[in-house]
């Protein structure tokens, strides 16, 4: 089951509440809704919160807020030079990635956001779902910058994610890596 927003419309019996938040988000700009998103974020990783708790709950509050988001997970590093899944949402992802595969490995191997408009023309790229069209994937570094895991969100549209996506996903990157960097 995914976590996402449901259209009110749909519901038996309508929250006005729920309905009213449901109405004004759809009419946010994606630079609002990302704003809104990562302070629901911030508000729900409680001190309490460990690595393994953040990156579900990352992955839940992305994946349920944007409609563009077909697959969103982490891939940790395990090994040298390897990832291997972690928390996501979206039909079954790739185990394994080496850092010389495919779009996560190049973000983990180099270190940088990998902003994939068409992954059919990505050297190397590996089919985890044959739906996937363009991806988008952001390093999570610890305090001595070395790479612990990627974010990595797919779609099933072409060119779906901007400059705006890469922003606000670097940031939160940024602000993971900061707080759990040192305890994975």
């Amino acid at each position: 089951m995914r976590c996402r927003f449901q259209d009110p419309s749909s519901l038996i019996v309508v929250n006005e509440p729920i309905k009213v938040f449901y109405d004004q988000f759809a009419n946010l700009t994606k630079s609002e809704k990302y704003q809104q998103v990562l302070a629901r974020i911030e508000a729900l990783l409680t001190e309490d919160a460990d690595w393994t708790a953040a990156m579900a709950t990352v992955v839940c509050e992305l994946h349920g807020s944007f409609d563009h988001y077909h697959w969103t997970g982490f891939y940790r590093v395990v090994r040298h030079e390897h990832l291997q899944v972690g928390p996501y949402q979206g039909g079954h992802g790739c185990i394994d990635i080496s850092f010389d595969r495919g779009v996560c490995g190049a973000a983990a191997k180099q270190g940088k956001t990998q902003l994939v408009d068409d992954v059919e023309k990505f050297p190397g790229h590996i089919a985890c779902s044959g739906s996937t069209r363009s991806e988008i994937v952001v390093p999570v570094r610890d305090a001595g910058g070395d790479v612990i895991a990627v974010l990595d969100v797919d779609s099933d549209f072409e060119a779906a994610f901007d400059e705006t996506d890469q922003k606000f996903l670097e940031t939160l990157c940024r602000d993971l890596g900061a707080r759990w960097g040192d305890t994975v």
